[in-house]
Formats: structure tokens, C-alpha cells, sequence
């Protein structure tokens, strides 16, 4: 298979990403030495922690590694957009204040808040509008800093390769990289996955994913704001900031399905529309996608996602083998033979893999031990955008091919001034990607079929 080029001209296989995030997800620390915060730092200093992007998510992420039992842990910097999401964060730790050393001259609204927040930490989380991704994973690793990062990491084939070319120096640099796919931290997911890497079910053949689900917010227009301030703080219903919720949410089943497969996706073809946003609330994302994913050897993954209300919700994991079968979900994992037989199921403590994350994340920090979950990271995000790609077109995309692509959509040094890549008609209306005229719209070329 062809080679993943990268944004230097340096090259990444497609067999050089899975081992190397084979390598990187296989270690899971579990004791907290005092090796340092890192290389350069003695043992015993303060964790300092940064937070770019304090909405919902963001909060969580810095409430759960400030709670990582037995770590000196502070947030010394904050960034986001808004100032709202900075206040909202700061009454947040009203009850954590021991764990808190940010002055206001250290909280930055803005969009290029994100720089003086890296400059002033060691471990920085991630959690903007996934379209910023990229490019701040890119800029922490430059500057040295151990991170944490929500998923989707990239919207575009763009991101994807910065994302590659940033977790081969974050290994060179010794970094400590954990994306928020939680379920790869989840107990009864791990010891699944134990049973299938020892043939419980045989080799798997086939399965479905799935995260069909109801609606999502929505934010009206303030009369001051501009373009892109209105589209940043509605960021889920553009593209080029949340990759539709293919990327955005349904990377989570994508990824499991990568993960249990060992494999990444040779190519992809479905069909999504818009059957339910509700009106007066544009967007030009689909509320639904079904994708046919291809594997090398023959495995296909039958993939739902769904964002309107009615009918039957899903949101889990199933995968047929030779031998038996897998059912997942957060709550349970399920292994029946081929006549519905059962074989194992899980049972025992399941801790919050949200907490999970970032107990192994400052392990792997204070012990120095290897942790980069960059490669998958990447990779399943970029195979829900070969989803979206198969969706919007109507066609069948190859991953290579789709990686390969000339496809960047967030604009170079966006301020609030800046146009936007998608604008509204005179109605107020944005285009819905249709296959009968889809195209690839780039910032970097004006389009490509």
C-alpha cells in the first residue's frame, strides 16, 4: 500500500502507524514514580497544567487530571475563545482552589490565547473545536510540553498529516501523549480485547458500530458577533470545526472497530442526508450517515450515526467472528459461540475511563514511560473522515488516496475579522454537501473533484 505523506516530505506506512501505535497503547502504567514532570525538570516540581478550550469537555478533562490521586498538579494558564467559557471553568474549581494557580493575566480569550498558555505549562489539554486540533497539538509538541487531547484530532487529510509528522517528534522528544478515545481505557473494552487477541471469537469477519442518538444544541446568533465569532461558538454545525458527527462523535465506535481489528480501513462507501435539524437552526452537517468500511482480509464494519429524535437508539459495538460473536457497550461485553451459547462476559469494577486517562497519563509522565496515542488518535479520526467523504460524494474513497489529498479548511492565522470557509446564502442558509455536485473545498487550492 502506498505511503502516508506527511507535511515535511517524510513518510509515514500504514504499517508503520499501527505498530507504532501498538507500541504506544500496549503500556499502561499504573504506579506514579517522581522520575520528573519531564526530561528536563528535577522531581520533585508541580506538574503545571494548561487548559486551551474551556467548554464542557475541557472542563471535565482538567477536573479529572486535576484529581489524579497522589500528583502535584496545578492549572497555571487558560485560554478559550470566549471569555464565558473561562469564568464558567474558573467558578468550576471554586472547590479546588489548592489546585489552582491562575491569575487573571494568566487566562486569555481569544484565538491565539493557546500560545501563552503552552508557554506556561508543562501538560496542556486540548479541547477546542476539533478544526484547531492540529495545529496545537503541532505548536505543544514543538515546544516540549506532555498533552492531552480530545478526540476528533483532525477534521481533514491536512490535520491528519500534521497530526503523524507531530507524533513522530512528540516519540523523538520523549512526550507523553493521551487522546481522549476513552473507551481504549475502559476495563471491560481491554479485557474484550484480551479474549479476541486470544481467538475467543476466531478472526473477525465482519461488525457494526454504532452511535445513533437525538439531537444537539444549538446557539442562536448575537447581533454583535461576526461570521466567524458566530460560527466558532456554534462550532458543531461546520465542518471545518467539529467534521460533522461522523468525525465528532461517532469517532469513538470508528475507533473501537480500528482498535479490535487491528487494522485500519482500506476504503469506505455509504450514504447521510439532513432529515431533522430543526428549523431556524442552520447547519451544513448531516443528521445521519451509514457507511460500508472495508478491511484488508476481507472484513467489512457496518457503520451508524444518527442526530435526530425517534425510533431505536444505539450507541455500541458489535463484531462477528469465525467462532463467535462480540457485543460491547460501556456497561458490558458480551462473547456468545455461533449458536448464541454464552462464553464470557464481564464482570468486576469498571472505573471511569475519563479518570482512567489521565491517572495513566501522569503515570506515564512521572515514570517516564512510553505513552502516545497520537497514531490511533489520528488514524480512526481520520477514517470518520473517510466516512464523511464517502457520504458527502456518494462514491467509494480509498483511505490512501483520501490521506494523499490536498484538503485543508481552517484558514492560516484565523482572527475574528477572517472570512470563514463557508458563508451563508442571502436566506441565512448554508450549503448541504450533495453528491450529484460535491467537491473538496480547500484553503490551500481552490477545489478539487
Amino acid at each position: 500500500m502506498s505511503d502516508l505523506a506527511t507535511t515535511t516530505g517524510s513518510t509515514l506506512s500504514r504499517r508503520d502507524v499501527l505498530r507504532a501505535a501498538g507500541s504506544a497503547s500496549a503500556v499502561a502504567s499504573a504506579t506514579l514514580g517522581m522520575r520528573g514532570v519531564h526530561a528536563d525538570n528535577p522531581s520533585g516540581e508541580t506538574l503545571k497544567v494548561g487548559l486551551i478550550g474551556a467548554g464542557g469537555r475541557g472542563r471535565g478533562a482538567l477536573v479529572q487530571t486535576l484529581s489524579v490521586p497522589g500528583s502535584n498538579v496545578k492549572l497555571t494558564a487558560i485560554a478559550d475563545a470566549f471569555k464565558g467559557g473561562i469564568d464558567g471553568t474558573m467558578r468550576a474549581l471554586r472547590e479546588m482552589q489548592d489546585k489552582v494557580d491562575c491569575p487573571e493575566d494568566r487566562q486569555y480569550d481569544g484565538l491565539d490565547g493557546y500560545k501563552r498558555v503552552i508557554e506556561a505549562s508543562d501538560l496542556v489539554i486540548l479541547a477546542t473545536p476539533p478544526g484547531f486540533r492540529p495545529f496545537h497539538f503541532n505548536a505543544a509538541v514543538e515546544a516540549g510540553k506532555h498533552i492531552f487531547m480530545e478526540k476528533p484530532v483532525c477534521v481533514d487529510s491536512h490535520g491528519a498529516r500534521l497530526c503523524l509528522e507531530a507524533a513522530k517528534q512528540a516519540d523523538e522528544k520523549k512526550l507523553k501523549v493521551v487522546v481522549g478515545l476513552q473507551r481504549r481505557y475502559q476495563t471491560n473494552y481491554r479485557e474484550a480485547l484480551a479474549k479476541v487477541r486470544e481467538g475467543m471469537i476466531g478472526d473477525i469477519i465482519g461488525g457494526q458500530v454504532y452511535w445513533n442518538g437525538s439531537g444537539i444544541w444549538f446557539r442562536d446568533r448575537q447581533p454583535d458577533q461576526t461570521e466567524m465569532q458566530y460560527q466558532v461558538h456554534n462550532w458543531y454545525h461546520f465542518n471545518w470545526l467539529c467534521g460533522d458527527h461522523i468525525c465528532e462523535q461517532h469517532v469513538h465506535n470508528i475507533d473501537v472497530a480500528n482498535w479490535f481489528l487491528d487494522r485500519l480501513p482500506i476504503s469506505a462507501y455509504g450514504v447521510g442526508g439532513r432529515q431533522h435539524r430543526v428549523p431556524g437552526q442552520s447547519s451544513e452537517i448531516y443528521d445521519h450517515h451509514a457507511v460500508n468500511f472495508t478491511y484488508p482480509g476481507g472484513a467489512r464494519i457496518a457503520s451508524q450515526c444518527k442526530q435526530f429524535p425517534g425510533g431505536e437508539n444505539h450507541v455500541d459495538e458489535t463484531f462477528e467472528g469465525t467462532k463467535g460473536v462480540l457485543k460491547l457497550h460501556p456497561g458490558y461485553a458480551l462473547i456468545t459461540d455461533l449458536d448464541g451459547q454464552e462464553l464470557w462476559k464481564f464482570s468486576g469494577e469498571n472505573p471511569d475511563p475519563y479518570q482512567v486517562e489521565h491517572d495513566e497519563l501522569h503515570a506515564a509522565i512521572r515514570n517516564d514511560t512510553p505513552k502516545n496515542d497520537a497514531y490511533y488518535g489520528t488514524t480512526s479520526s481520520f477514517s470518520s473522515v473517510l466516512g464523511r467523504l464517502a457520504t458527502y460524494s456518494g462514491k467509494t474513497w480509498k483511505y490512501d488516496d483520501a490521506m494523499k489529498l490536498d484538503y485543508r479548511t481552517m484558514p492560516e492565522d484565523p482572527t475574528w475579522e477572517t472570512t470563514p470557509p463557508v458563508v451563508p446564502d442571502k436566506d441565512g442558509n448554508y450549503p448541504l454537501p450533495m453528491p450529484a455536485g460535491f467537491k473538496i473545498n480547500s484553503v490551500t487550492k481552490p477545489v478539487v473533484s
